[in-house]
């Protein structure tokens, strides 16, 4: 199933868990089951936002975006950060004026079933929704994918706690709980919101992904072949790769050309979405980087 249409699903989804989710805080009044129902308004959001993204991110490069758009996808991630953390404010919020007024919970066997069903719902999109975004390298689709495991986890707490406040009588447990929950996706969006700032800065490929790139230059390389200054650097779905390959000074340009196509080729053919590009050097010449001089 490709990106877009799994995120399609994931609005589709997340409106179900709000009807599911809203209900069940309205039958049972629980302010831990509203805070579980705000989150899935994220979810919705988030979706939706994730949407607009990779359909920028699928655009081909052009003459102002030589390199492509797949960016585009680290902005979903930051943007569902950042609408976790505004959750987590108003779940707070709520838990805080329960705490100062607490209310007996009604219904919760109604209302306990439909969060169950909600969470599952979740917990099998989720599944497949981080399936899918590790086979495609999607960041949008695998912070929805994170997104919707917390919301999981956060249900299964809530669920959890609420079935002891009737044996307990504590009633202060439920907005407790419902803190609870806005700490923990405060983690979760801190952590989204810095993989997105990290994206956005250019970090290498995967160690897995550098390690097929070397062992790709290493079946071309000899004597007289030699690679150096091998750069990565990724962009969403997007991979890159720059490097200098050395041979020697007697060879033809067209030889040369014929050799660099050949491991570029190789490169791509080895890596899905990488693109390669090698600068030839005689062997006896080297490049130099980070003098004094080439950064003023």
């Amino acid at each position: 199933m490709q990106v877009r249409t799994l995120l399609k699903v994931s609005v589709a989804v997340a409106v179900a868990t709000i009807v599911m989710k809203m209900l069940a805080w309205w039958v049972t009044g629980s302010v831990g089951l509203l805070s579980d129902a705000m989150e899935s308004f994220v979810n919705l959001a988030a979706a939706l936002f994730a949407i607009l993204m990779v359909t920028i991110a699928a655009r081909p490069a052009d003459e102002d975006h030589p390199f492509g758009h797949g960016k585009a996808e680290y902005f979903s991630s930051g943007f569902e950060g950042l609408l976790i953390v505004g959750a987590a404010l108003g779940i707070v919020w709520a838990a805080l004026h329960r705490f100062a007024d607490p209310q007996p919970l009604q219904s919760l066997d109604w209302g306990l079933g439909l969060a169950i069903v909600s969470s599952a719902l979740n917990g099998v999109l989720g599944w497949r929704m981080l399936v899918t975004a590790r086979a495609q390298r999607s960041v949008a689709l695998e912070a929805d994918a994170r997104h919707l495991f917390t919301d999981v986890w956060t249900s299964v707490g809530v669920v959890a706690g609420l079935l002891l406040v009737p044996l307990t009588g504590w009633l202060w447990l439920d907005p407790l709980l419902a803190i609870g929950v806005a700490l923990n996706i405060v983690r979760e969006g801190v952590r989204l919101a810095w993989r997105s700032v990290d994206g956005l800065m250019d970090t290498a490929v995967e160690p897995e992904v550098r390690a097929q790139i070397d062992r790709t230059l290493a079946q071309f390389a000899h004597a007289t072949i030699r690679f150096d200054h091998v750069v990565t650097r990724r962009a969403g779905q997007r991979r890159f790769v720059d490097l200098h390959m050395h041979m020697p000074a007697g060879w033809t340009l067209g030889r040369a050309a014929a050799l660099r196509t050949d491991v570029e080729q190789a490169l791509m053919s080895e890596v899905p979405g990488l693109r390669a590009s090698i600068q030839l050097l005689p062997s006896d010449v080297e490049a130099h980087f980070g003098d004094e001089k080439d950064l003023l």
